[in-house]
């Protein structure tokens, strides 16, 4: 079986390439091992220099980078550039921090001495999305790395030169083989490798189904496992907030990756006495978006990442129409070569729609217009996913109030969901479990091990 590249914009194969065969993806995961066994003994200091190398070669050939990802999924190239400079972040940060952060933890129980150190737990899979191709591989490499383990990447299959590029920046880097491998297989294929005694634990980013088929074999086999899964953040604005300000993020939170993020604003809710200026002017900045190439930096909205993923969410939309649900804006394919869906905003979604509990994935807002706050949290909780929020209002501890009654990983206050290296990143409900990026990150995969000494006089 082959893996294309694909560009989104014109829908034209680029490159082809085949798929690894059982030998290589084997010798992979035993190089992997071999590896482990030096890694997980180098000093942190070693670690870090490495880390450090990659993120000089992602600020290095940040232009190039871009262009590949635009090339392959078709995000906005200037966004794209943010994707490498937000990786070389990442990398950095753990490279400077990580030592402190697994540093022994000391503790004082009533006999004796003991403390926790953080060991290395051995070879992790990772399962990695599309639709950030470089940021979502450096938020699960970097910080084990870090930690001593050693990497195997499954990639998205429709990103597949990005994913031996990221292999590449290590190797020119100077990571030994098999620290950082790369492999060229089908989704399938990955879940099966869980089974393998010699990976273990596995990350996903993808859909809640990829996300329940590698857990179920996380454990049945016993392994640690981390899910990001999809999304269906609320962006609530409230009766006293900034009505321009909201809508200026609003559009940033629905359109950024061209609609394509877990993390993307989705369902629009705003409290009755302000929702038809926060409409009015939401529904305007959407209109006026400039539509077309991603390699163009005057286009403001580019092509979903695949022509699959253009004719499925045009049908999710007539699936919400049908079930009686109303567009105010857009709603149909552009008219032009390429995997291209208008801005598009539905309103009248109750929860008898088949599509009210999905995740739009692509640039279509769901529009609610609530009578006051509670109302709004209601809804915003009434979804099978708990990743991000946001809160738009002038006063701040009122929105930390509404916050903390909002069932998700992340809320943020007057601005979109977002995300940086410093910041623990990870959601509940059908949006998965265990987190990514910060302190919190770096711990999911390792042993924390008691070491206690006795004293003579021990009781036990």
């Amino acid at each position: 079986m082959s893996i294309q590249s694909i560009n989104p914009t014109t829908n034209i194969v680029v490159k082809k390439f085949e798929e690894m065969s059982e030998t290589a993806v084997d010798q992979s995961i035993e190089q992997s091992v071999e590896t482990f066994a030096i890694w997980k003994k180098t000093a942190y200091s070693q670690r870090s220099e490495l880390l450090h190398k990659v993120a000089g070669l992602l600020r290095k050939k940040k232009t190039a980078l871009a262009q590949l990802i635009t090339l392959e999924m078709g995000k906005l190239v200037t966004q794209a550039e943010g994707e490498i400079k937000l990786s070389a972040e990442i990398f950095d940060y753990y490279a400077k921090h990580a030592e402190s952060f697994l540093a022994d933890k000391i503790l004082d129980p009533v006999h004796g001495e003991a403390l926790i150190r953080h060991s290395p737990i051995g070879v992790l899979l990772g399962v990695q999305p599309w639709n950030f191709p470089f940021y979502q591989v450096a938020r699960f490499a970097a910080p084990n790395i870090m930690v001593g383990n050693t990497i195997l990447i499954k990639h998205a299959s429709i990103v597949p030169q990005c994913a031996l590029a990221i292999e590449k920046l290590f190797l020119e880097a100077g990571a030994p083989l098999g620290l950082y491998s790369n492999l060229l297989i089908s989704g399938k294929r990955a879940t099966a490798l869980v089974a393998d005694k010699r990976i273990k634990g596995v990350s996903l980013t993808g859909s809640e189904v990829a996300g329940a088929s590698i857990a179920t074999q996380a454990g049945k086999y016993l392994k640690k496992s981390v899910l990001e899964l999809g999304g269906s953040d609320a962006f609530i604005v409230l009766d006293d907030a900034d009505i321009d300000e909201a809508v200026e993020w609003a559009v940033v939170g629905r359109i950024n990756n061209n609609g394509q993020c877990c993390i993307a604003s989705k369902r629009f809710i705003a409290v009755e006495s302000i929702a038809e200026e926060f409409f009015e002017k939401f529904k305007n900045k959407l209109e006026a978006l400039i539509i077309g190439d991603p390699m163009e930096t005057t286009t403001q909205l580019g092509p979903l990442c695949t022509e699959a993923a253009a004719v499925q969410i045009e049908e999710q939309v007539q699936r919400a129409v049908n079930g009686g649900a109303k567009i105010l804006l857009g709603g149909k394919r552009v008219d032009r070569s390429g995997a291209f869906m208008q801005p598009t905003i539905i309103a009248n979604m109750l929860p008898g729609n088949s599509t009210y509990y999905e995740e739009f994935f692509g640039p279509i807002a769901v529009f609610f217009t609530v009578k006051d706050e509670q109302e709004a949290i209601d809804i915003a909780n009434d979804s099978p996913f708990g990743l991000g929020g946001s809160v738009f209002t002038k006063d701040i501890e009122r929105g930390k109030r509404v916050a903390d009654q909002i069932d998700t990983g992340m809320v943020f206050i007057n601005h979109p969901t977002w995300t940086q290296a410093d910041l623990p990143f990870g959601g509940t409900k059908g949006s998965g479990y265990g987190r990514e990026l910060s302190e919190l990150g770096i711990n999911e995969f390792v042993n924390k091990k008691l070491i206690r000494v006795s004293e003579l006089s021990d009781p036990f």
